[in-house]
């Protein structure tokens, strides 16, 4: 069983997704698109497909001209197989769907963040039972600004509305990282982190201090996640 990861950026790779997925004995596909592989235009024989973040807006083909095939991919997979766009591959969900995204909207967030979890997410099967606040590291200032209009929304923030969304019964979209490991953190640019409002040793601190709550968070979300494959 083979999962197809999308990797968009360099800085932006599929982290501690891997084991949780080899804890599970299902292998990754990773596709480098930022590095010039070919995203197919369909799912295949794959049994889900992540797609990750990266630092283009989702229609912003002249910049990164294999997006187009993204957007056929997610169309492919769409309640086909289970789907997980995170940052930018959530952004590409709710474009690809009829909703809009704009890039440096509102405040940036930055580090461990504390998000809402929306009524609608108690009939959700990866979030039911979630306490009604959990954190998640977030790296982001563009968001989405309107979903699509059959799309459920399921988790914000106080800076950013639309923190989770789920497209059909298995698509979902988030903008936080649930991939993003303390050591990922650490390597940050401090001075771009100053430079968006962040104190760096507070942002390195927090996502030390919750490391062990967001493993226990996002690897049981995760899971619940493989488990609709």
């Amino acid at each position: 069983m083979t999962v197809l990861i999308i990797e968009n950026d360099r800085g932006s790779g599929p982290g501690r997704l891997l084991d949780w997925l080899d804890e599970r004995g299902i292998s990754p596909v990773v596709v480098h698109a930022w590095n010039g592989e070919p995203v197919p235009t369909g799912i295949g024989d794959h049994a889900a497909l992540i797609m990750l973040g990266g630092g283009m807006l989702p229609d912003e083909d002249e910049r990164s001209p294999w997006l187009p095939a993204e957007r056929e991919l997610l169309r492919d997979a769409h309640d086909r197989v289970p789907v997980l766009g995170i940052c930018l591959g959530g952004q590409l969900l709710a474009h690809t769907f009829g909703g809009e995204v704009q890039g440096k909207y509102g405040l940036p967030e930055k580090g461990v963040t504390d998000l809402t979890v929306l009524p609608a997410a108690a009939d959700d099967v990866l979030l039911a039972g979630l306490p009604s606040t959990v954190r998640a590291v977030e790296s982001h200032q563009d968001q989405i600004t309107r979903l699509p209009e059959d799309a459920v929304l399921l988790m914000s923030s106080e800076r950013c509305t639309n923190q989770m969304l789920r497209v059909g019964d298995r698509s979902w979209g988030v903008q936080f990282h649930p991939e993003v490991t303390a050591d990922r953190v650490r390597r940050w640019n401090p001075e771009r982190l100053r430079s968006m409002g962040f104190d760096p040793e507070t942002v390195v601190a927090e996502a030390d201090r919750y490391a062990e709550e967001l493993e226990k968070t996002w690897s049981a979300v995760f899971g619940r996640f493989l488990s609709n494959l």
